[in-house]
């Protein structure tokens, strides 16, 4: 299972921050996507999930059947082929409680008046199990209220994204504004769902001890091109590439 880029290009005002000849993700399990600012790493996860449109080039989800060329499809159809991303800058619903939110999550596209969802006594009978196991693990001050911090918004959107059941998920910047705590327990209920569940992940991310600790496969990006590519000890020990971008503490 893996998406497969192919001369993949994009130029914002005559700058090309996107140039990707090739590149597959998805076949290592947990992979991160690292890179300075400005590198074009969220523009290519855009890109991937056509909230961009590309310039050139195309990328294909190679799954189980035959290849699906998502470069033609519309993010609603992207979605439904179980290909999911959490949000870098969070956009909620901000009327509704915690537990609403899940729920609407859960709901399948049956449901063509949205706001049913919420009255409907036996999809919540249905959900409360899976609903109840995802508030145990992760703390929310009042599940019966609204998210107010970034951090529970945060949450609230990754969780929002894992009840999707998706296949292959991308997560930008996951962990930033979550205290330390809820770092770990998402890192670790990812672990487990790639472990379980037929799930990849492609992480974004500029927290690099939590790449090195978590991913099995890491790509280095840098002016819009993937440099390098390979184990996280084999990029964490290339000198001339740590002393360039990530500092002498990861030298």
């Amino acid at each position: 299972m893996k998406l497969q880029l192919t001369d993949v290009t994009k130029r914002f005002g005559g700058r090309q921050v996107v140039n990707v000849p090739e590149l597959a993700i998805g076949a290592h399990g947990i992979e991160g996507l690292i890179g300075p600012n400005g590198a074009g790493k969220t523009t290519l996860m855009n890109l991937i999930m056509r909230r961009l449109p590309l310039d050139t080039g195309q990328v294909t989800w190679h799954a189980n059947g035959d290849p699906v060329e998502i470069s033609r499809l519309t993010v609603e159809q992207i979605a439904r082929l179980g290909i999911v991303k959490t949000n870098q800058i969070v956009q909620d619903f901000e009327s509704l409680t915690i537990i609403d939110s899940f729920l609407l999550s859960l709901a399948d596209s049956g449901f063509e008046k949205f706001y049913r969802v919420f009255s409907d006594k036996e999809l919540r009978r249905q959900t409360e199990h899976e609903i109840a196991g995802y508030l145990d693990f992760f703390h929310f001050e009042a599940p019966n209220g609204r998210a107010l911090s970034a951090g529970e918004k945060k949450l609230l959107n990754i969780i929002r994204c894992l009840l999707l059941k998706p296949r292959f998920l991308l997560m930008d910047e996951p962990t930033a504004g979550l205290p330390d705590e809820q770092k770990t327990k998402v890192m670790e209920f990812i672990r487990r769902k790639v472990a379980e569940d037929d799930l990849s992940i492609l992480i974004v991310e500029h927290n690099l001890d939590l790449i090195w600790n978590v991913c099995e496969w890491v790509s280095f990006m840098a002016d819009g091109e993937i440099i390098i590519q390979g184990p996280p000890d084999e990029i964490r020990g290339d000198r001339t590439l740590a002393e360039k971008y990530l500092g002498k503490d990861h030298v």
